[in-house]
C-alpha cells in the first residue's frame, strides 16, 4: 500500500439526526451502513459494496450551541499531521481541532484562509480508514464513490495557491463553459476536482462533494421522496454525465452525478436557495429558505 498524501482519503457527515441521515443516504446513494461506534462515540460507516467510503456522526452538543450546521467534510491525507497543521496556520488558515487521535486515526479539523473547512488525516493509505478514490482508478464512476470535489471559494486563484503550498495541488487545463474561471486541480497526474468563485448568494466558501449514482433522475426522485430538496440542476458536464445539487433533510449540502435517460427532454427544475448569514449556510433555524426558479 502506497501513501496517498495530498488526496482525499475519507469523508464524514456531521448531522443532527444520525439514524435519519443514514437511512436517507442509504436510499439515495445506495450505501450500506455498518455500525462503527466506540464506547465514547456513536458512529456509522457508509459503504459502496465492500468499499468503506464515509463516516457519519452527530454534531457535538457544543458545536450545536455555537450554531454549527450539518455538513459534509473531506479528509485529506498528509504525511506529517502536526507540520501540516502548523503550515496551514502560517499561511493564514485556521486550526479548529488541533492534531488529535480519533476513531479513524490522527486527525485535525482546519479551514483555509477564506473560511472553507476541511480535515487532515495522517498517513492515510489506500484502504485506510476506507478505500479512497485514487485506489479505484479503473472505475472512477463506480456508484457510491465520491466522483468529484469542488471548492466554492471567495477567490479561487488565491485558494488554489494556498492548497498548492499545502498539498502540492496543481492547476490543470481550465474547462470552457458557462461557469467562468473554473479551475481544475489535481496531483500525481490525477484530476481531483475544481474550484470556482462563489456567487453573491453564497456568503461563505465551502467544499462540495459529488456522489456517483447510476441514474441521476431516479436518485433525485429518492432525494425528494425522503425529505431532501433539489436546489440546483441537473446540468450536463463533459463526458456525458449530469450533476445536481441538493440539501438533505437535516440541512447538509451534497451533490450527485450520473447518467440520465437520453430521451428525457425536460430537465428537472431545482430551486434557488436563499442563504442565511446567521447560520453561515443555507439553513435558517433548521429550515431551508428556497423558492422555485422561474
Amino acid at each position: 500500500m502506497g501513501s496517498m498524501s495530498g488526496f482525499f482519503a475519507w469523508y464524514e457527515l456531521l448531522t443532527t439526526d444520525r439514524a435519519a441521515a443514514q437511512a436517507f443516504y442509504a436510499s439515495v446513494v445506495g450505501w450500506g451502513v455498518q455500525d462503527a461506534s466506540t464506547p465514547d462515540l456513536a458512529y456509522s460507516r457508509l459503504e459502496a459494496g465492500q468499499l468503506a467510503v464515509a463516516g457519519l456522526m452527530e454534531l457535538p452538543p457544543e458545536a450545536r450551541r455555537l450554531g454549527a450546521k450539518p455538513r459534509w467534510m473531506g479528509y485529506v491525507s498528509v504525511d506529517v499531521l502536526d507540520a501540516s497543521a502548523r503550515q496551514i496556520e502560517r499561511l493564514g488558515g485556521a486550526v479548529y481541532v488541533p492534531p488529535t487521535t480519533s476513531n479513524i486515526g490522527r486527525i485535525a479539523v482546519v479551514a483555509d484562509p477564506q473560511g472553507a473547512s476541511f480535515a487532515l488525516i495522517e498517513r492515510s493509505e489506500r484502504g485506510q480508514p476506507g478505500n479512497d478514490q485514487p485506489a479505484n482508478d479503473d472505475n472512477p464512476n463506480q456508484p457510491g464513490l465520491v466522483g468529484w470535489h469542488e471548492l466554492v471559494a471567495a477567490n479561487s486563484a488565491s485558494a488554489l495557491a494556498f492548497y498548492r503550498a499545502i498539498f502540492a495541488w496543481q492547476q490543470l487545463q481550465t474547462e470552457d463553459g458557462p461557469i467562468q474561471s473554473y479551475r481544475l486541480f489535481g496531483a500525481g497526474g490525477r484530476t481531483i476536482g475544481g474550484m470556482l468563485d462563489k456567487r453573491p448568494v453564497e456568503p461563505v466558501p465551502f467544499w462540495l462533494f459529488y456522489f456517483n449514482v447510476d441514474d441521476l433522475d431516479a436518485a433525485s426522485g429518492r432525494v425528494q421522496a425522503h425529505g431532501g430538496q433539489l436546489f440546483e440542476g441537473p446540468f450536463a458536464v463533459p463526458g456525458g454525465s449530469w450533476i445536481a445539487r441538493y440539501v438533505d433533510p437535516q440541512g447538509a449540502i451534497f451533490a450527485l452525478q450520473g447518467r440520465r435517460d437520453p430521451n428525457r427532454t425536460e430537465p428537472s427544475r431545482g430551486e434557488e436557495v436563499s442563504w442565511s448569514t446567521e447560520w453561515g449556510g443555507i439553513s435558517s433555524r433548521g429550515r431551508l429558505l428556497a423558492r422555485p426558479l422561474r
